[in-house]
């Protein structure tokens, strides 16, 4: 039996992450953009896709060992863009801001994965939160000039105190989140929080 895994911080949106989410949804109701719930926004710090489940022990106890030595901290999140190109944009993004602690997790996640046979993406580590998917923009130009208009503003900043180990059920509804494990940072009790 195999299920579709992904550790990752959960972002529990504030009024002004509501209100400028509200904003784009509104403003981009024309274009066909499927757009992420509030209730699944969550930064990805690794993505394991189908996955058995005899391995899930062994992925808990490389991420119980990787927010070992991570405190809880800030994070703050502003910025808005795309991926892909302005011709055939694909995700719309909310930025993270530089921080320490999360390079750490990242790289504390890669390193330990690696000894279970995850072998690192080659490319850096971009924290980011994906906020809608596009499948089609009706007119690229005011889309873009749209985006210019919010691409440099404050988000959100909240407190990371845990990673999450989530399992994701696809439907034709859209991914729903399950929680596997939790695992606190700074050591909290030493405990994993069991869902």
């Amino acid at each position: 039996m195999q299920k579709r895994l992904f550790a990752a911080v959960k972002i529990e949106p504030d009024q002004n992450f509501i209100s400028l989410y509200s904003y784009l949804k509104s403003i981009w109701k024309e274009h066909k953009i499927n757009w992420v719930p509030l209730n699944n926004m969550h930064i990805t710090f690794h993505f394991f896709g189908d996955t058995e489940e005899k391995i899930i022990p062994d992925i808990s106890e490389q991420l119980k060992d990787a927010v070992h030595n991570i405190p809880v901290f800030e994070i703050g999140i502003s910025n808005f863009g795309i991926f892909g190109s302005s011709y055939k944009p694909r995700v719309i993004w909310m930025g993270i801001n530089q921080n320490e602690n999360i390079n750490v997790l990242s790289n504390n996640i890669a390193h330990n994965l690696s000894k279970i046979g995850y072998i690192p993406d080659r490319q850096n580590f971009v924290p980011h939160l994906t906020i809608g998917r596009i499948k089609y923009i009706d007119d690229k130009k005011l889309f873009q000039k749209q985006l210019d208009g919010v691409k440099d503003k404050f988000v959100q900043s909240f407190v990371a105190d845990r990673l999450y180990l989530f399992e994701s059920i696809l439907s034709s509804e859209g991914p729903t989140y399950h929680i596997i494990e939790t695992f606190c940072f700074n050591n909290m009790n030493d405990k994993r929080l069991l869902f």
